[in-house]
């Protein structure tokens, strides 16, 4: 993974066409960040964006998220879409079919108690149970930082079916071996997305898996924000700005829709 430079430029319009697939990130990418993740939601006319882009690329369009597809579904309400949720550990295709990866329960309630109790230990940090992993966040008391650096190895070392995945202000504790660039992988290995030039769009350190497999397969990797290093090659700063350039790119297509009839 190369580093990418702190200015990159910002995506074309043109870059996103009819014959692309989009993959797009939740948390920090289309919705703003919340001290509490629950109480995230789509800004105003994001969703009729977003649905007429899956209307224009055939249904070519997934969230895929460290939430579980659960969680989207609250928040988006398109059950009906692609998505893969933890970090791809569960991923459902267009026809509504959802894969889950196995997990060991028993390893995976000692792993949630074992991160219950350090919250305990650090007042002000939450626990997100994503039902099969879960994640610790000091959005709210980031004073933490530095003591969740330093204790979240020391703890997935204990369970040897899980690894952790840093994040923003969030140490999550996910099954070994699964990620977003393994789920967007398998999504362009099947209908509606195989063939396409994919574009990712994603603002964590997350979404570097997934970068590095739209790269590989001639696509366009999407920084949002100014997170280096990266192997994106285009940027756009924030989820307002990410809402604004679907908002063009959506009306560009429309108008060149209209000047093909």
């Amino acid at each position: 993974m190369t580093a990418s430079r702190d200015i990159l430029p910002r995506p074309p319009l043109d870059l996103l066409a009819p014959d692309c697939a989009l993959f797009l990130d939740a948390d920090g990418t289309l919705l703003a960040f919340a001290d509490d993740p629950d109480k995230v939601a789509p800004a105003t006319g994001l969703m009729a964006t977003l649905d007429a882009l899956h209307d224009t690329l055939g249904g070519a369009l997934a969230l895929v998220s460290g939430r579980a597809i659960d969680g989207l579904d609250r928040i988006f309400d398109r059950p009906r879409w692609a998505a893969a949720g933890q970090h791809g550990l569960e991923r459902r295709n267009v026809s509504g079919h959802t894969r889950t990866m196995p997990v060991d329960r028993d390893e995976l309630a000692k792993l949630r108690a074992a991160a219950h109790a350090m919250a305990r230990e650090l007042p002000g940090v939450r626990v997100e149970d994503k039902s099969w992993s879960v994640a610790l966040h000091c959005r709210e008391h980031p004073g933490y930082e530095d003591e969740l650096r330093r204790r979240a190895p020391v703890l997935v070392a204990a369970f040897p079916g899980f690894e952790l995945q840093p994040g923003s202000h969030v140490y999550e504790f996910k099954p070994r071996g699964m990620d977003k660039g393994v789920a967007v992988a398998a999504f362009l290995d099947e209908p509606p997305f195989r063939g396409r030039t994919p574009i990712y769009l994603g603002d964590d350190l997350t979404d570097e898996h997934a970068f590095a497999v739209v790269l590989a397969r001639a696509g366009h990797a999407i920084r949002v924000g100014d997170r280096t290093p990266s192997c994106a090659t285009f940027t756009l700063s924030s989820p307002a700005d990410v809402q604004d350039w679907l908002d063009d790119v959506n009306k560009r297509l429309k108008r060149g829709a209209a000047t093909a009839r």
